[in-house]
């Protein structure tokens, strides 16, 4: 029997697998990945961090390069991998979760790889895990190419004509830009929005904004502090001002929400229709824990019930969740705070 089983080798898990190993606790991190890193590097090929390098490393290991600059999602995909090696963390890949429970004292998890016991179990698997599309997709003519930003690696993928961006987050703004800097389709580009985009620059004064985030404690402000409940109340935040521009230029056209498609037509919030040949849905992902047998661990609504990542079920917690305990929680240069407040709380219990 181990004293943990972490589910999850992304960043959550790997540090929470680097503060565990320095407890002499016997633990190990499975994951249904091939290899470390599978996550970032299924992502759409010009994907880039909007965090400079000096904030994205994990505990123990820096990562390399200019630490101003914006790290492509290959680059951290390959710094997990060698990151796992680096610090000899012991890990079971091809190993999926198929169901957890808890008998007595102790968990039981059931997986491709057998079964497994353990007095402690850390959820490190993430907030990117089934794509959230709108039912409305099946409105579409099955020769509209659609595709979620999971699915989305490049302009090559989508045919002639108008494309819809859906979602005006970082990953919308992103494949918009890089969609309408392509020139090898004739087309139209346009992004759907639910609320006016918020841009915020990359630099202030020569320094990243998350620099001042930091110094004026933004992403490590608690979730239930007045900056705290201020900061999740706000719409998200687009970095950089690529799109601002395009749109300026009429590069990319902004529409309001999308509520409903009928054939090769998508229809807005405001009435309007446009005629679209493909269609990205940067609409966001959620959590699928169905794998978690414990009906303590979940509220009336099916949300995980936890205070910053401690679950009212004895002996199990979670690392990278949104808003775990502050803004930071699930990102990957913050992460590390919850990760070691929850192995503290975890050794101090098995002691």
């Amino acid at each position: 029997m181990y004293d943990v089983l972490v589910i999850g080798a992304g960043q959550a898990g790997l540090a929470a697998g680097y503060y565990l190993k320095q407890t002499g606790l016997n633990f190990m991190i499975l994951d249904a990945a091939s290899s470390i890193g599978d996550s970032w590097r299924r992502r759409y090929e010009s994907l880039h961090l909007f965090t400079p390098r000096m904030y994205d490393g994990l505990p123990g290991m820096l990562l390399n390069g200019d630490k101003n600059g914006l790290p492509s999602k290959d680059e951290i995909a390959s710094y997990l991998e060698s990151y796992a090696n680096y610090m000899e963390l012991p890990i079971k890949l091809k190993c999926l979760i198929k169901r957890l429970w808890k008998k007595d004292n102790h968990f039981i998890v059931e997986s491709t790889d057998g079964m497994m016991e353990a007095r402690k179990i850390i959820v490190a698997t993430g907030p990117f895990q089934v794509p959230n599309i709108p039912p409305f997709y099946k409105s579409f003519s099955n020769d509209i190419i659609q595709l979620h930003s999971s699915e989305y690696l490049n302009p090559e993928q989508l045919g002639p004509g108008n494309t819809v961006v859906i979602g005006g987050g970082n990953s919308g703004a992103q494949i918009a830009v890089e969609l309408a800097k392509d020139q090898n389709k004739n087309k139209s580009i346009y992004i759907s929005v639910a609320h006016e985009i918020s841009f915020k620059p990359m630099h202030i004064m020569n320094r990243s904004i998350f620099w001042y985030f930091e110094k004026l404690g933004f992403l490590r402000a608690k979730t239930q502090s007045s900056v705290g409940r201020w900061l999740k109340n706000q719409a998200e935040q687009v970095y950089g001002y690529d799109l601002k521009q395009l749109i300026k230029s009429g590069k990319v056209s902004v529409a309001p929400r999308a509520l409903n498609a009928r054939g090769s037509y998508i229809t807005f919030e405001d009435g309007t229709q446009i005629e679209v040949n493909n269609v990205i849905w940067a609409t966001g992902f959620r959590r699928d824990d169905h794998w978690i047998d414990i009906q303590d661990a979940f509220d009336l609504h099916g949300q995980i019930q936890h205070t910053e990542g401690v679950s009212k079920v004895a002996g199990l917690y979670f690392v990278g969740l949104p808003w775990q305990s502050s803004r930071g929680s699930a990102l990957l240069g913050w992460v590390k705070y919850d990760a070691q407040k929850i192995v503290r709380h975890l050794n101090v219990t098995s002691n």
